[in-house]
């Protein structure tokens, strides 16, 4: 895929999740094969302002290459000094956000509130699109609700106005992360627009992937929620894509190794204190469904040391292990 002059390989990449993708899990699933990262998102109001927290979340390292900086807001001229200010991080491409579902941004006319205004949409696109010649895409639902899908005439004034790429996620804002993705409107934007479209939602293995791309006829994937816990789904994809093979998932001790690195890794970028504490929710996710996982969360829940997680990782192990 190429996103004006950016040359994209693979098949899939990770997908922008708040409070999730940070630099540390956005390197891991690089190391497993994604084509792509996107920084988590930043506001454009704190950017302008030289807020520490937002500049923190733009960093982007050489391994993760290539790399999009992600900003959300409602206002053209704001949105465009944000662009410029992203720049100096060094992204390979921009990424505007009209998805995010969550109430405190969506309440605050930023991300999915987008949808309901696509003639201001398209001004915020035409602002940043003036100051930045880097790719810019563009991330958004299917539509607010079942009775206003309006992602194909969303992504025409995108086109219209300057974005080179356009990523859908196939449910509306009301829906959240449920019920199944719709793939329909996807298929739908990728026939009215010329620039490429990236296919998201419920894709989680390699089978999934080639169902969004038969059936949307998309240029490329994102994947969100799909990775939590399992960063190797990107290497699961590309083998199912490039060969039709269908890799097994890592058994219990890579996949504790696999999360001791990660967050070892995450406490050394954030330090213990902090690191810690986001790392209870990425624990859960890498024990889900295992043997004994409900008493391993409620445990993962208190953990406040590296040397903890440790000690849990080898009860899992044994746990998994003893039939």
């Amino acid at each position: 895929m190429k996103i004006k002059n950016l040359e994209i390989s693979g098949y899939a990449a990770l997908a922008p999740m708040a409070g999730v993708a940070d630099r540390a899990f956005r390197e891991l699933c690089k190391s497993y094969g994604a084509a792509y990262v996107i920084t988590e998102m930043v506001s454009s109001k704190g950017l302008t302002m030289q807020d520490k927290k937002s500049k923190e979340l733009l960093f982007i390292s050489e391994a993760e290459h290539p790399a999009g900086a992600q900003i959300f807001g409602d206002t053209p001229e704001t949105m465009a000094l944000a662009a410029k200010k992203a720049l100096e991080f060094s992204p390979d491409f921009i990424d505007i956000n009209m998805g995010c579902p969550a109430p405190k941004i969506a309440g605050n006319g930023g991300g999915s509130a987008l949808m309901k205004k696509p003639q201001l949409a398209g001004e915020i696109v035409k602002a940043v699109r003036r100051v930045v010649e880097l790719p810019l895409s563009v991330k958004m639902r299917i539509g607010w609700d079942e009775n206003s899908i309006n992602c194909v005439e969303l992504a025409k004034i995108c086109e219209a106005n300057g974005a080179d790429a356009i990523t859908v996620h196939g449910r509306t804002k009301v829906q959240m992360y449920s019920p199944p993705v719709d793939l329909k409107p996807i298929a739908a934007v990728k026939k009215a627009v010329s620039i490429p479209v990236i296919g998201n939602g419920d894709i989680v293995d390699g089978k999934s992937a080639e169902i969004m791309l038969n059936e949307t006829g998309c240029d490329f994937l994102m994947v969100g929620r799909g990775a939590l816990g399992a960063p190797w789904v990107f290497s699961q994809i590309n083998a199912y894509l490039e060969k039709g093979e269908i890799l097994p998932e890592p058994d219990i001790d890579e996949k504790m190794n696999i999360m001791l690195s990660h967050i070892k890794t995450l406490c050394d970028y954030k330090g213990e204190y902090v690191g810690m504490r986001e790392a209870r929710k990425h624990a859960a996710w890498y024990i889900k469904g295992m043997r004994g996982a409900a008493e391993f969360r409620r445990e993962i829940g208190t953990l406040e040391h590296i040397e903890q997680l440790e000690v849990l990782a080898q009860k899992v192990k044994n746990c998994c292990k003893s039939l």
